[in-house]
């Protein structure tokens, strides 16, 4: 263990490579999330992901155990990293998909996805450490690269199909702008891609560059752990809204061609009706923006429908007919009024803390949200005074 004074040593490296990926297997295991139907995803891609890690602890083992036997230990540990990373990719990918939509990838893909890595793995290793000769080290070599490859495109089709649906879920479903709230997905999985890119590059490069690779990697599980343990916190918002064609029986996106015709508020009201049930909302709304509950957030379209007394079909039809606009787009012409004042009102407020205020839950929507309805930026409003179009 001598080595472990020299920090430009690969087996230094390696040895806390294997550290690192059985610690966050370890806290990933002892982490508790109470079990229903919210959280059977997350609970599984908990599993899958600590299953990788160990897999990479394994792997750095197993490297540090061959050591003293092999001459070509940097290229045996690149193999080493191949088999790894593979794993790792395909545990990461499964679960961010589904997590998002257990209903992308097909389950018994993980069993044969896995059945297959190990084979190929097992060959490479064997190859390599054999005497089965070149051609045998060559073709499991290029067996194992095609499938990474494979595997990596397969996943990349499909969380970008899986993310895209999610954002119409959660925004659907929260009648606000959400994505921020998985925005960290998409981030980690563009690393991870970018992770099995580096390693196609530097098992090119001459020896002594990969463990800069295999350091790149430490960094990447931590940041990923950190972000998904982070995720586990504060998951519910979340996952109500993937969970709500389980626990409901709906499907916020149902098939067209087998979706039932169902008759509008407008069909199913006469005009008395209408009329009485408008007047309802229109106190009710009035009363709602007076106790700022505009300002709210986080809350789903049933919920704001409640609070006003109605339902959220009557509530989309209302704002149709008396706004013009469908309720989103109201309610966030309110928040930026009232966030106008404030910019004005109290100047010492950071813009930031304004957005927030008014039930911005992210600064980038609200700044989007400002420009788009205002024509220019909070900053701009409030050095304007209230007129953008002055010039300072």
């Amino acid at each position: 263990m001598d080595f472990l004074t020299d920090l430009t040593d690969i087996r230094t490296v390696q040895w806390l490579a294997c550290a690192a990926s059985c610690m966050l297997a370890f806290i990933l295991m002892v982490i508790k999330i109470p079990h229903s139907e919210h959280t059977k995803r997350l609970n599984n891609a908990k599993f899958t992901i600590a299953v990788s890690f160990l897999v990479c602890g394994f792997m750095m083992a197993f490297s540090l155990h061959k050591y003293p036997y092999i001459l070509e230990y940097e290229e045996f540990s690149a193999l080493t990293m191949l088999i790894t990373v593979s794993f790792s990719t395909m545990a990461i990918s499964y679960s961010m998909v589904n997590i998002l939509d257990d209903r992308i990838i097909p389950s018994n893909i993980l069993s044969i996805n896995s059945f297959l890595l190990a084979v190929t793995s097992f060959l490479l290793i064997d190859a390599f450490l054999g005497d089965g000769g070149r051609a045998y080290y060559l073709i499991s070599l290029t067996a194992t690269l095609a499938l990474f490859i494979l595997q990596s495109i397969y996943y990349i089709v499909k969380f970008d199909k899986a993310y895209r649906k999610s954002i119409l879920v959660l925004n659907s479903y929260y009648d606000e702008d959400e994505d921020h709230k998985i925005r960290w997905l998409r981030f980690c999985y563009v690393i991870a891609m970018l992770t099995d890119v580096f390693l196609l590059v530097y098992m090119a490069l001459p020896d002594g560059f990969m463990k800069i690779y295999i350091a790149w990697y430490i960094l990447f599980i931590l940041y990923f752990s950190a972000n998904f343990i982070s995720f586990i916190g504060s998951h519910k918002i979340v996952l109500d809204a993937f969970a709500h064609r389980t626990l409901s029986g709906q499907d916020l996106f149902p098939a067209k061609q087998i979706r039932p015709k169902e008759k509008n508020p407008e069909e199913a009201l006469d005009t008395r009706q209408r009329d009485i049930e408008f007047r309802k909302i229109a106190r009710n709304i009035k009363q709602w923006v007076a106790d700022k509950k505009y300002r709210e957030y986080d809350k789903t379209r049933e919920e704001v429908a409640s609070e006003l007394g109605t339902t959220p079909e009557m509530l989309a039809f209302y704002c149709s007919i008396e706004f013009k606009q469908d309720f989103r787009s109201w309610r966030i012409e309110q928040r930026i009024n009232d966030a106008k004042k404030i910019l004005l009102e109290d100047r010492d407020v950071p813009t930031s803390v304004v957005g927030d205020i008014c039930g911005f839950s992210d600064r980038s929507n609200f700044h989007t949200q400002f420009v788009k309805l205002v024509g220019c930026s909070p900053k701009k409003w409030r050095e304007t005074g209230g007129q953008p179009e002055k010039t300072i």
